[in-house]
């Protein structure tokens, strides 16, 4: 392959010389990742030639290495500029970290490399795909052993990054932060170097606090920090006073925690149901020194290992798996549900992708909207009609649901059909449907008899369901009625309602031919249209379920809130978002829940509150997609209403005690300028009945990202405890505008552990950001 780009030239020396500066560096920062002296560290800290594809005549070789950070990667890339009218040509250096990378795709998997490689290369080809919106890196190698050296390598690294403790995570980071400002790589800091390094981890100090830490930490008086001085600096800077208080209070053990000690603690300050066998349990899993380990003992470094670990967190460790019973009806769990899955931005003009699929399920949402129109050449498409969105085959999109939908979550996935196609590519649906699904396809019910319920998420493991129009009843299907030929059913109401935004005058709803083949494969999830709650209970059968667009999904929550909790007893609602929400943007799904709706769509691909409400509401019973709803939603007696709350099995009413402590390692919001510092404050939001919402927030601290402190304590009254939600909201103030988000963290009040607790911070976008926690000490308790 000509294209390729040759790594630096040089001499045999200074090529031995450079591989054993590489091994240096692998051996030292391969450490911190778990990786010291690693070969397939090594493979990518020297790096190689890769070739970029872009398009069919696009396809450039270029050279990539891992830096010896460990955590950043670079490729070459060349950019035309005119100078003097003269084209140049400028060699530049395009860098991404290793956290942005969501996973590394083997073969010919991406849109990209589908569409612009050839299938004889597929033992060639892999991408690189990034989390958010960023664009795939797709790739090819020289040799099918170079394509899984590069995998292999790189999945190595991304992994034992992912599964650094937090501790771990920190340390990385900083010292990542003090190689960047040792700018002549010397590997000795300057005080100017310690004056940038501070403004690098999101620290404004005065002249006379940097030079007094460099001081302290420089015993040897060479102007210079190195070696030992530079650790002392690390410890000295993220010591942690508020957990040394915490600590010396429990410590009554000749300065250390012993075993006694730290079941004191878990008893009465973490309030957990504890025994010693719990506390040698986390002795074990946390000490960092062997003689305190044989002692039974916690020093203070054990004892923030566990702050900062899973034991440690906020977000209750047996709601990270499966917990909750799943041997429910499919109705009576809320569904993670995605509205115009397809698109990638807005619903006018952006982007369709198999990719937005992908993301959605990997996420574990187990609901996706298909938008089926006539395509080119007998194909179907999937698009939003009558816009500038670009389309993708319909038999690429069910591929690719097929190849992801349980690499996340086992349970059932829900395709939502929305129909506009003719029979003739109606029937190319359903084979394909047929084809690509085979047997995770339902396509009869469960059993030997016409159901009277549906069936469970448990019992559905591993199936597909598809909702959409049907011909005739199900229970045609037991006494040989089915029939024989296709026939005409009115549209989708959602589709009906965007024909009503594209046109002045209200159009009159369409009928449309339906193929008898797709029409089949409809088993629990029959679409009808909403006349009253009143005409569903009377005329409607179990599986018959509607659609709501928002503005009429509210309207009813507000004025009828237990009828439709009622109705959504013994079947499905699905909602969506006004056909006005061009920008992708997202309703709150809060009070769709609150009534008992299981399919509250929502614009995945837009990072909002929103969708930062639904990862926390999806995030316990092992981020599986399916949340079993509160017994008051689910018992024929209740008389549950969120908005007039009366007496009844769902009034548990709590007090809830907040105090943010800290924070530690906030990320800089512009790291173009260097000397930009977040002023972070920090919100608290409970989300959930009406007489439950609240918000209540610190002050800001002025120039310090690093470590603030505020020790502000909170309380809210609450409700109805199981529908819940907190969300913890960090933003840099700013006096002129509106203040800058920083990150967020959600979760249902009925995942928060009690305590001296760590809350992980999340981008936008829903990542953890690894460096980033907050601290805080909370306390559920029963109201008087």
């Amino acid at each position: 392959m000509s294209c390729f780009h040759k790594r630096p030239k040089r001499t045999k020396s200074e090529e031995l010389a450079f591989l054993e500066h590489l091994k240096k560096v692998a051996k030292e920062n391969g450490k911190r990742l778990g990786l010291e002296g690693d070969s397939d560290l090594q493979f990518l800290l020297l790096g190689g030639k890769l070739v970029k594809v872009r398009s069919k005549s696009w396809k450039h070789g270029r050279y990539f290495k891992l830096e010896e950070d460990c955590q950043t990667f670079s490729h070459e890339s060349k950019k035309a500029f005119k100078q003097n009218h003269t084209s140049l040509i400028s060699q530049l250096f395009t860098h991404f970290s290793i956290e942005d990378i969501e996973s590394v795709r083997k073969g010919r998997q991406s849109e990209g490399l589908k569409k612009y490689t050839d299938a004889s290369v597929e033992d060639l080809c892999f991408s690189i795909i990034f989390k958010g919106r960023k664009k795939n890196l797709d790739l090819m190698a020289e040799s099918p052993e170079d394509l899984n050296k590069w995998v292999s390598s790189l999945e190595k690294v991304i992994n034992n990054m992912h599964n650094l403790s937090n501790q771990k995570k920190s340390e990385h980071w900083i010292f990542s932060c003090i190689r960047k400002a040792d700018k002549n790589g010397d590997n000795m800091m300057t005080l100017k170097e310690v004056k940038h390094f501070l403004r690098q981890i999101n620290v404004e100090a005065d002249d006379s606090y940097a030079a007094d830490l460099f001081k302290k930490c420089d015993t040897s008086n060479s102007g210079t920090l190195e070696g030992e001085e530079i650790k002392q600096f690390y410890y000295m800077l993220t010591h942690r006073e508020e957990v040394d208080v915490i600590y010396e209070k429990y410590a009554q053990t000749e300065g250390q925690m012993s075993d006694r000690d730290l079941l004191n603690f878990l008893l009465n300050e973490q309030r957990e149901q504890a025994t010693a066998e719990d506390a040698h349990r986390l002795i074990e899993k946390y000490e960092v020194d062997e003689t305190a380990k044989q002692n039974n003992c916690m020093t203070k470094d054990g004892f923030l290992m566990y702050l900062q670990q899973d034991d440690g967190c906020i977000f209750n460790p047996a709601h990270r798996s499966v917990y909750q019973d799943m041997n429910q009806p499919l109705n009576h769990y809320y569904i993670s549900s995605s509205h115009n899955t397809y698109l990638m931005a807005d619903q006018l003009k952006g982007p369709s992708s198999t990719e937005a699929y992908i993301k959605a399920l990997l996420k574990s949402c187990r609901c996706v909207e298909l938008d089926c129109w006539d395509g080119a050449n007998g194909e179907p498409v999937i698009y939003h009609g009558h816009t500038l969105t670009s389309k993708v085959l319909f038999k690429d999109v069910i591929k690719a649901i097929k190849d992801y939908a349980f690499k996340t979550s086992q349970y059932p996935v829900i395709l939502s059909l929305e129909n506009h196609c003719s029979v003739e590519q109606q029937k190319l649906m359903a084979r394909h449907l047929v084809f690509f699904l085979g047997d995770a396809l339902v396509k009869k019910p469960l059993g030997d008899t016409m159901p009277t319920n549906f069936p469970s998420p448990e019992a559905l493991k591993g199936k597909f369901l598809i909702k959409g129009k049907r011909l005739n009843k199900l229970d045609s299907i037991f006494t040989n009625n089915n029939v024989i030929e296709d026939g005409t059913v009115s549209e989708e109401d959602e589709a009906a309602e965007c024909k009503e935004n594209s046109q002045k005058e209200k159009p009159k709803k369409s009928k449309i031919k339906l193929d008898k083949e797709l029409s089949d494969i409809v088993i629990y999830c029959k679409s009808v249209h909403f006349n009253s709650f009143e005409h569903s209970r009377e005329n409607q059968a179990f599986y018959e379920m509607s659609s709501f667009k928002e503005s009429k999904a509210f309207n009813l929550a507000e004025t009828s809130a237990t009828a439709f909790m009622h109705h959504n007893m013994d079947k499905l609602s699905r909602i969506y978002p006004a056909g006005s929400r061009t920008d992708s943007s997202n309703y709150n799904p809060v009070p769709m829940w609150n009534v008992g709706c299981q399919i509250v769509a929502l614009n995945f691909q837009t990072n909002s509150k929103e969708m930062h409400l639904n990862q926390g509401r999806f995030l316990p019973n092992g981020f599986c997609g399916y949340i079993l709803k509160p017994e008051f939603q689910r018992s024929l007696s209740s008389q549950f209403n969120p908005n007039t709350l009366t007496e009844g099995s769902w009034l548990k009413k709590k007090i809830f005690h907040v105090m943010v402590i800290s924070a530690q390692q906030l990320p800089k919001l512009n790291k173009e300028k260097q000397k930009s510092i977040v002023d972070p404050l920090v919100k608290v939001e409970i989300h959930g009945v009406r007489a439950d919402n609240a918000s209540k927030e610190t002050d800001h601290i002025e120039n310090n990202g690093f470590n603030p402190m505020w020790n502000k304590k909170f309380q809210f009254d609450i409700s109805v405890p199981e529908l819940a939600l907190v969300r913890f909201l960090l933003e840099d103030h700013d006096t002129a505008s509106q203040n800058d988000f920083i990150g967020q963290y959600c979760l249902p009040l009925t995942s928060v552990q009690n305590g001296y607790r760590h809350v992980p911070v999340l981008n936008k976008r829903g990542d953890i950001i690894s460096s980033a926690s907050l601290f805080v000490h909370l306390m559920l308790l029963d109201a008087p």
